[in-house]
């Protein structure tokens, strides 16, 4: 995979929220307020994820699906039907 500056990006806000979100909890702030900053966590690494399979998709699968390799095509297509169940 190469390197992508948005997934990077994505990943970075999203530990940053989710120190925060532990700052929150450990001073015993108010819940709603916690759950918020939690949701905007999940949001960002929702939005890195997609990224992460954007690239996938465009890299990784489009050369497997390119090549001859009915064994490997296979597998890659395996690979993401488990993801998309991890997703649900």
């Amino acid at each position: 995979m190469k390197k992508n500056k948005e997934i990077i990006t994505a990943l970075k806000k999203a530990d940053s929220h989710l120190k925060n979100v532990i700052e929150m909890v450990e001073k015993g702030e108010y819940c709603v307020d916690i759950l918020q900053q939690n949701l905007a966590v999940i949001g960002l690494l929702k939005s890195a994820n997609n990224k992460l399979m954007e690239s996938h998709l465009n890299t990784c699968f489009i050369g497997a699906i390119k090549g001859s390799n009915k064994k490997n095509v296979q597998k890659m297509i395996d690979e993401l039907l488990q993801i998309n169940k991890k997703v649900q």
